[in-house]
């Protein structure tokens, strides 16, 4: 976990603070396996139209792949966004 994180929790016990980072924690984890099961979910949804064979054809692995990459290039662009929006937030004008 970055420590910058709980820099304005100085103030806080060494137990509270524990307990803060772990919960942290397990927040990003939830939010990255929630990021994954979403696009699991969406590129298989769109690019598997059927269950001809046990692995995926040319077409439906292309279009999974494709899938994959917009979803990711997409939540980085959010992400990156979102931070500009909160550090613009934290600053006094």
């Amino acid at each position: 976990m970055d420590k910058s994180m709980l820099g304005d929790l100085d103030s806080l016990p060494e137990e509270d603070k524990m307990k803060m980072g772990a919960m942290i924690e397990q927040l990003q984890i939830r939010d990255s396996l929630r990021m994954y099961n979403t696009l699991v979910e969406r590129c298989f949804n769109d690019c598997v139209d059927s269950f001809r064979r046990k692995s995926l054809d040319k077409q439906e692995e292309t279009c999974v792949r494709r899938c994959a990459e917009k979803f990711l290039k997409h939540s980085m662009r959010v992400g990156m966004r979102f931070a500009e929006l909160n550090q613009g937030a934290a600053t006094p004008d």
